[in-house]
């Protein structure tokens, strides 16, 4: 483990960090599919005492400095936040401005790895001293899709938010499904194992609202707990306040939602 500076959060992003000391971060490895050692980026309040603890996905972009920041504020609200690593394997994320090869990267990932990767993040967490034993997870864009698959196909969470979860539907712009890619979580919801708020943009293709939709119907049969928001005015990315996709209504109205719904679910009781 590696100490992390916690630079303070841009000004007026949703949950900003004004005060960094408040926080301790590390960067760190933990143990992920088959044994190989993941990277993440670890976040907890200088408080003492036991918190629950949040997973973070990252979009195609990888855990770079916006993710970090948005891992910053969930340890900011009294957790002890994980951004997890996903391109680890990879030896880091695809060129961002290639988007070719962006898409070729995220398509030949396996999702059983990956399922993997993420349940070793959760039991790192879990098995912690500072952790309560709750565990949450929120993702965004390709995240977000890791993160319905998560909360499907684990038993590992105990809350999970999907934002803009892209190619929930199909494993690739032409294709069901592939082997790496065998089962969309669109399938999987029914077997939602954990309470589920998920956001979508109206303006948003990939998913849709009309996908959104289908994802409420289908998890609704888990018997869990299933919201899923639709923000007018925003489309695909628009909690990324680095990108001209940004919207800072949309953006705050979403952090609105998804601290309560975490709090009911990880910090009570």
């Amino acid at each position: 483990m590696t100490s992390a500076e916690v630079k303070p959060s841009p000004a007026g992003v949703p949950g900003a960090v004004l005060d960094p000391s408040a926080l301790q971060a590390e960067d760190i490895t933990f143990a992920g599919a088959d044994g190989v050692e993941v990277n993440g980026y670890l976040v907890r309040p200088v408080t003492p005492g036991r918190h629950p603890g949040m997973i973070v996905i990252h979009h195609a972009g990888g855990l770079g400095e916006h993710i970090r920041d948005v891992t910053n504020r969930f340890a900011n609200l009294g957790y002890v936040a994980l951004g997890v690593d996903l391109y680890t394997r990879e030896g880091g994320p695809p060129p961002m401005d290639d988007v070719q090869a962006l898409m070729a990267r995220l398509f030949a990932m396996s999702d059983a790895t990956a399922l993997g990767d993420l349940e070793g993040a959760a039991d790192f967490l879990r098995a912690r001293e500072d952790v309560t034993g709750r565990v949450g997870c929120i993702g965004f864009c390709m995240g977000g899709r890791y993160t319905l698959l998560f909360a499907c196909a684990s038993d590992r969470l105990d809350a999970a938010v999907d934002c803009w979860g892209g190619f929930i539907d199909r494993a690739t712009p032409d294709e069901a499904s592939t082997p790496q890619r065998p089962r969309p979580p669109l399938e999987l919801a029914g077997e939602l194992c954990c309470p589920l708020l998920a956001a979508v943009g109206a303006e948003d293709q990939n998913p849709s609202p009309a996908l959104g939709e289908e994802l409420r119907e289908r998890a609704a049969a888990s018997g869990r707990e299933v919201t899923v928001d639709v923000y007018e005015g925003a489309g695909h990315a628009f909690f990324a306040d680095y990108r001209p996709s940004y919207r800072p209504q949309p953006a705050a109205k979403l952090w609105e939602r998804v601290v309560p719904f975490l709090a009911r679910h990880l910090q009570q009781g």
